[in-house]
């Protein structure tokens, strides 16, 4: 079992580093700007907590590096949950890539949906392919890094 663990620990930090790269990279084709729903997210989270991120740039300043460090928690998360819920099985890689992406979509997206910050059902196509093309690379790279894991 942990064996399982620091596999999906790996596969989940690679997916994650694998995920910036890609919205990295289309921020750089496209010229677009970063995307402010995880820090939305973060905020919204702490003041439902009761959480004071302070005043200012201060604040800004902490949504965004609270915004990062849940998307960098959640891919960690989805990697483990992969590995412990593959047990083991060895799925094709495109099915477990793609299952893993759009479960570590699933978890990204859902908490923002639920807090009212934004609306799947109103994206536009170039919004869509923006959000799930990072994730199933997100999801190759997991699974991939996963099996290779495994293998040793």
């Amino acid at each position: 079992m942990a064996t399982r663990v620091l596999g999906g620990l790996a596969a989940g930090a690679a997916a994650t580093t694998a995920l910036n790269l890609a919205t990295y990279l289309d921020m750089t084709v496209r010229g677009r700007p970063a995307s402010q729903m995880p820090a939305k997210t973060a905020a919204d989270l702490a003041h439902k907590a009761g959480i004071d991120l302070g005043e200012g740039s201060t604040a800004d300043n902490r949504k965004t590096g609270l915004g990062a460090v849940m998307g960098i928690a959640t891919g960690i998360t989805v990697g483990v949950g992969y590995a412990l819920l593959i047990g083991g099985r060895r799925p094709p890689l495109a099915l477990a890539g793609a299952g893993i992406g759009l479960g570590a979509m699933a978890m990204g997206d859902g908490p923002m949906t639920m807090l009212g910050l934004t609306d799947p059902r109103s994206w536009k196509p170039v919004e869509w392919a923006a959000d799930i093309v990072p994730h199933l690379v997100f999801g190759l790279v997991a699974a991939s890094t996963y099996r290779r894991f495994r293998n040793r």
